[in-house]
């Protein structure tokens, strides 16, 4: 091979690792913003509640609010725009209150997405809820990338239960499986390493893995389940791809079932 092939290899190699380490965002986060004309037919077919608080750093945060007892704080999928959920926890959930908490950049949220700002953003939504309403329990309900802030806040405050809907051990260890052969140990911002704040975190947990997930595989879920230390239940959604989880009658039915056992 000649000087010249072997440069144009030697850039190509060298390309793609940092093409990866910048574009990392956009292959992370993939934001979806709700202009008010969508948030006004939310609220005109939901009769849906909208808060909207300032975060430390001056961004104003958005969320949907479904008043009820016990009190889930969602935290959503990279690509989920949460006031779809409205309609089925009202429908699944009678009841319950919901609080469907926007990322940054996400529904009316402001700012960019971060591991940083959305770990912070949980404890912030948490805090003013809390003080505003007082419920007297609180879960957490993280799914995909939402599990990240979901343990987050379990291992940060105090909750009555957590549910975690196709999650992951570590951002990690799932993009180590999709670029084995690059160093994303070391090239990761948005890293989640919920495995690593599991064993500290004792309230229940209800673990929901789909059998057929092609983009977090069940293993991934698997190691956070064995690492968490309070009780435990685990799901298999029979048939259930990553995206086709609410499908199977099994979600809804187990998070009723969960919710209605898990203590005070």
């Amino acid at each position: 091979m000649g000087l010249a092939a072997l440069g144009v290899l030697a850039a190509v190699v060298l390309a793609f690792p940092l093409a990866i380490f910048f574009l990392q965002d956009r292959l992370i986060f993939y934001p979806q913003p709700l202009d008010e004309a969508g948030r006004a037919e939310v609220r005109r077919r939901f009769s849906a509640e909208e808060i909207f608080l300032t975060a430390k750093d001056g961004k104003r945060l958005h969320a949907w609010h479904i008043r009820g007892e016990p009190l889930v704080i969602y935290f959503g999928g990279n690509a989920e725009e949460v006031s779809w959920m409205i309609e089925q926890a009202k429908a699944q959930t009678p009841g319950v209150g919901w609080l469907l908490t926007s990322y940054r950049g996400y529904g009316a949220s402001e700012g960019a997405p971060s591991e940083a700002a959305i770990s912070a953003d949980a404890l912030r939504w948490y805090d003013y809820i809390v003080e505003k309403e007082k419920p007297s329990r609180i879960v957490a309900f993280g799914r995909s990338l939402g599990s990240g802030p979901a343990v987050y806040l379990a291992s940060r405050r105090k909750l009555s239960s957590v549910i975690l809907a196709t999650p992951f051990d570590s951002l990690v260890a799932v993009a180590k499986r999709y670029y084995p052969l690059l160093p994303v140990g070391l090239m990761l911002r948005h890293r989640f390493e919920s495995v690593e704040l599991a064993p500290k975190i004792e309230v229940p947990l209800l673990c929901l893995a789909a059998t057929h997930d092609d983009v977090i595989p069940p293993a991934h879920a698997r190691r956070l389940y064995d690492a968490w230390a309070g009780p435990k239940d685990w799901v298999d959604l029979v048939g259930a791809g990553h995206n086709s989880t609410d499908g199977v009658p099994a979600f809804w039915q187990s998070i009723r079932s969960f919710l209605q056992e898990s203590p005070a």
